[in-house]
């Protein structure tokens, strides 16, 4: 069987970069050689080569994070130039990458999500009034950034203020959401015309983190991940059919993570995420782990769905 030509992209210039790279040089040693011949570009320096070897490739592999590489740009381009990608097109990924346009898409399909305001460096904030509104504590996060990089959990009205000022160092807009107090969930989906979720992955900070901030995300041992997670029967179906409905709310496809909470009864959407972190211990991979899917297995056959095929 004639080997497919890969392209594997990652690095890129986002806030990102690092964490691409480290989850490159997991997925590169994980391809079957026998059926992939992989070419590497680090979209940093790469772009005008990718474009000279397009028409080479059978397929590339998405494995940046974050502007440039996860909200719309990259797949546009893979787009112009003939290129089929792994996961989410043009629209999907942009709309994922922007946590007010895809809450709204969110309440628009029923989900449950927190409650929010949407601030601009020209707008003057108020913390009594906003506290008044959201309560304290409460979380801001840059609108379009990933990794919870920027990202705050503020106690009282007296940190507002300089939380906001990091935020707006990575966006022109900023996100004050509710803070969710329950059990943190993160549901895998896969599939294009037929999709499946997968098991829940129950997400649980160590005490040195108030939230699950990119520290506790990448360093190992900081966060203790429990797949299946500790939901009773009913939560564990509503939340895979949360994330099933948000995925598909997006317009996504191929694959994708969607962030929850679990508060008492209700199931809380957070967020999705259209190119989830790929390494052996990245969230999704536990997730297709835990119904036998390994982990080369699961990179062949996000290609494979790239490529227009279906779930067996």
């Amino acid at each position: 069987m004639k080997r497919l030509r890969l392209g594997l992209l990652y690095g890129g210039t986002s806030s990102e970069r690092d964490v691409s790279i480290s989850g490159w040089k997991v997925v590169k040693e994980h391809f079957d050689p026998d059926r992939f011949e992989l070419e590497h570009f680090d979209l940093k320096t790469d772009l005008a080569l990718l474009m000279s070897r397009a028409s080479d490739l059978d397929a590339a592999f998405i494995c940046l994070h974050g502007r440039g590489g996860e909200d719309g740009v990259l797949q546009g381009f893979l787009e112009q130039v003939g290129l089929p990608y792994q996961g989410s097109g043009v629209l999907a990924s942009a709309l994922a990458m922007d946590k007010q346009l895809s809450k709204l898409l969110f309440r628009q399909a029923g989900l449950d999500v927190a409650d929010d305001m949407v601030v601009t460096r020209s707008d003057k904030v108020d913390p009594a009034l906003v506290g008044e509104r959201l309560g304290y504590p409460l979380m801001v996060k840059p609108l379009r950034e990933g990794s919870s990089i920027g990202m705050s959990l503020v106690r009282g009205p007296s940190n507002l203020t300089a939380a906001l000022e990091q935020a707006f160092t990575y966006d022109s807009h900023v996100l004050i959401e509710e803070y969710l107090r329950g059990v943190e969930i993160t549901g895998a989906v896969l599939g294009n015309n037929r999709v499946r979720a997968l098991p829940l992955v129950e997400i649980k900070p160590g005490g040195n983190h108030e939230f699950f901030d990119l520290v506790a995300k990448y360093t190992p041992g900081a966060t203790e991940e429990i797949c299946p997670a500790r939901v009773n029967e009913s939560i564990t179906r509503r939340a895979q059919e949360a994330a099933l409905k948000a995925h598909e709310a997006l317009g996504c496809r191929g694959y994708s993570r969607v962030d929850m909470f679990v508060c008492g009864d209700a199931v809380k959407v957070l967020e999705v995420n259209t190119i989830p972190g790929m390494t052996e211990t990245s969230l999704y991979p536990q997730a297709a782990q835990a119904v036998g899917i390994s982990f080369s297995r699961l990179l062949e056959t996000l290609v494979d769905l790239a490529l227009g095929g279906e779930l067996d």
